[in-house]
């Protein structure tokens, strides 16, 4: 069975930085894609950025230059180093990986969601 657990989510000013993480655990035999959604209250889940098994990234419009993700392969975890966070930026943000466990074939698995606020 195959886990992604964030965090690293709460509370920040406008202007701040947080630095979201999400492992996978479990009986995995490889990842290809890693990602993160967001969705805040009453809108519809906005896709934010990817990466890919050999690092190549892509970013939605919206986050594009001040969120950075990364991977590190030896730990199977992905990162969202998120700047400049604007309160248009507060929802829950979910982790997704393409995984391919030990045994099955792959599938797309999501962790539980971590809360982000952007207030003053």
């Amino acid at each position: 069975q195959v886990q992604l657990v964030e965090s690293g989510g709460g509370l920040v000013q406008p202007g701040g930085s947080l630095r979201l993480s999400c492992a996978a655990s479990g009986s995995i035999f490889s990842i290809n894609v890693m990602g993160w959604f967001r969705q805040a209250p009453g809108k519809e889940r906005e896709w934010v950025a990817t990466i890919t098994s050999d690092g190549s990234t892509n970013y939605g419009d919206s986050v594009k230059g001040r969120f950075t993700m990364s991977r590190d392969n030896d730990k199977n975890t992905v990162y969202l180093q998120m700047n400049s966070l604007k309160p248009g930026d507060t929802a829950v943000y979910f982790c997704y990986g393409i995984i391919r466990p030990r045994l099955g074939v792959q599938g797309t698995y999501w962790g539980q969601g971590t809360q982000v606020t952007v207030s003053s």
